[in-house]
């Protein structure tokens, strides 16, 4: 059977990575561009494209494919943060240096008429699991990232959730605590405040204030110890930490568990997934994260949902996942 190929492009506010994108899940080719030097939307699509035409230009060699044109593709998909899929366009997202309303899907009419489906990243991400990862089978799911921020994708029915608006889905914007802490959204409380990155550091910060920092003893390295400044310490020392069994990182870990579990069980309330998925930074310290989040999880859990949905990690390669989830797009029902 000929293989087809897709190319999926990851948006992000540091680089764009673009890549083609082969039926076997395949990556053949990638580039990347500085998404940063872009103030304007024609020029970045411009230079997308070029990208395109080059990678495509060399075939896949693996298979014996020759040279190839842009026409030859599936389509085009894009994940980007406050993408909309029924308008094809970004929405204002804050971390981008091209500002405004972003008709991506006009601008790449331009060029081709493949088909261009854009959605938000952690779309992407669920619809790549569902595509090419350990969600194969499953029409009912969740994928949730963390990182920087708390993002994602709903399907039911095997069809990602859009809502009237094309953007629903943002479990990282529940409110968990009222009047809690300042989320990035403008709103307290949120999800996204307690369990990305930002918020792993500011309750391990909270910790030490309150319990001090624990001194390293020689056979314990990898704490976090009171010679290390706050603004100093990222998500990834406290999940080193924790692993090595530093205490207050420990007990860090067990809090954004226990935030984690309740939003989680909270979410199976409404879709009744199979499982749910997690990936992103975070999620890599494991037990110390893991562990304690599938109790939580099991505890607030409604009893009609017991044994019928799994907290799972992603199988999908961090290094691959937003390209694998952008190309999967195109095959969106």
């Amino acid at each position: 059977m000929q293989n087809t190929y897709a190319i999926g492009i990851d948006v992000g506010g540091t680089n764009t990575d673009i890549g083609m994108v082969r039926d076997d899940s395949k990556i053949v080719a990638r580039r990347s561009l500085p998404t940063g030097n872009y103030s304007m939307l024609e020029p970045y699509v411009f230079d997308i494209m070029e990208q395109i035409k080059d990678m495509v230009a060399q075939g896949d060699p693996e298979k014996g494919v020759a040279s190839m044109a842009v026409s030859d593709l599936t389509g085009i998909g894009m994940g980007a943060p406050n993408g909309n899929f029924y308008t094809g366009c970004v929405e204002w997202a804050p971390n981008l240096t091209i500002k405004g309303l972003l008709d991506f899907k006009q601008e790449f009419a331009k060029y081709t008429d493949r088909p261009f489906v854009l959605s938000n990243d952690a779309n992407a991400a669920a619809y790549g699991e569902f595509v090419y990862g350990g969600a194969r089978g499953m029409n009912h799911f969740i994928m949730i990232t963390l990182g920087t921020g708390v993002g994602s994708g709903i399907v039911v029915d095997g069809r990602l959730v859009h809502g009237s608006t094309g953007t629903a889905g943002e479990l990282g914007h529940n409110i968990l605590i009222p009047d809690g802490r300042r989320c990035s959204c403008g709103r307290k409380g949120c999800l996204e405040a307690y369990t990305s990155a930002r918020g792993i550091v500011q309750t391990y910060v909270e910790l030490r204030k309150e319990k001090g920092a624990p001194q390293e003893a020689p056979h314990m390295p990898g704490w976090i110890t009171s010679d290390t400044e706050d603004s100093d310490i990222t998500s990834k020392m406290i999940g080193d930490a924790a692993n090595a069994g530093d205490p207050l990182a420990k007990e860090t870990y067990r809090m954004v568990a226990e935030w984690l579990g309740l939003a989680c069980a909270n979410a199976c309330t409404f879709s009744a997934p199979e499982a749910i998925f997690l990936m992103g930074g975070p999620t890599k310290v494991g037990d110390p994260l893991l562990l304690p989040l599938r109790e939580a999880f099991e505890a607030n859990l409604l009893n009609i949902y017991k044994g019928r949905c799994e907290i799972k990690m992603s199988q999908l390669s961090t290094n691959e996942v937003a390209i694998l989830g952008a190309a999967a797009l195109i095959k969106m029902k």
